[in-house]
């Protein structure tokens, strides 16, 4: 899964992705809270949307609490996400994401990067809800999670799909077919990854700052696992 993650080189995507967005760096981004993405309505555009999808034929606007991530399996078979995942896909933007590996009886957090600190794409699905005609429509979204990849799954079985550069342009398109949106839905290459625990200061949503992503000393558990080699 995929349940905090980090956007803070917005400099640097504006220059890569053109997204153009007045974002203030954010370092515990959690359900239930705005962050950028870019849709495939508006692809050079970033917009704020609520974490956690929000069906339009839902009868709850608070529903998404649960619908932050959508499996990549069972995607398009989810009455839920499949009308999304055909119509509504969208990019979220992170340098990274938070997650947990059970230590004895605790858990130990980690901190999830592109090597070379590079900021990446998440594919995601959206949604617009709107209660009456009285109320703004709300906008929300799902991150996709897929098996994890050869070195996240020493700490977790899943991972958020994270699309490669050159694939960005080809899941917002509108003439992208169902099945070749299904064939992006794969595990990112682990040797382009790395991954180090952290201080567990990021259990708490109010921690928001940049010591948060500060590497910690490494747990036992994590040497005799190989994590970082």
């Amino acid at each position: 899964m995929c349940g905090r993650f980090v956007l803070k080189k917005l400099a640097t995507l504006t220059q890569k992705y053109q997204v153009a967005y007045d974002w203030m760096p954010s370092f515990n981004i959690s359900p239930g809270q705005d962050a950028l993405v870019v849709t495939n309505q508006l692809p050079t555009q970033g917009q704020l949307f609520r974490w956690g999808l929000v069906p339009s034929w839902s009868k709850d606007g608070g529903s998404g609490s649960k619908l932050f991530n959508a499996r990549a399996e069972t995607i398009h078979e989810k009455p839920s996400f499949r009308e999304a995942f055909a119509r509504k896909r969208c990019l979220v933007f992170a340098d990274g994401f938070y997650e947990w590996q059970k230590v004895g009886k605790g858990k130990q957090p980690h901190f999830i990067r592109v090597r070379q600190e590079q900021p990446f794409a998440m594919e995601g699905i959206w949604e617009s809800w709107q209660q009456n005609d009285s109320h703004k429509p709300l906008h929300t979204f799902s991150i996709i999670t897929t098996e994890a990849n050869t070195l996240v799954k020493n700490i977790h079985d899943r991972m958020p799909v994270i699309l490669p550069e050159e694939k960005m342009a080809h899941w917002l398109s509108d003439s992208l077919s169902a099945r070749d949106a299904f064939n992006l839905l794969k595990p990112y290459d682990a040797d382009a990854m790395e991954i180090y625990p952290v201080s567990d200061r990021v259990n708490a949503i109010r921690n928001n700052d940049a010591q948060l992503i500060d590497r910690e000393k490494l747990p036992e558990t994590a040497v005799q696992l190989n994590l970082f080699e």
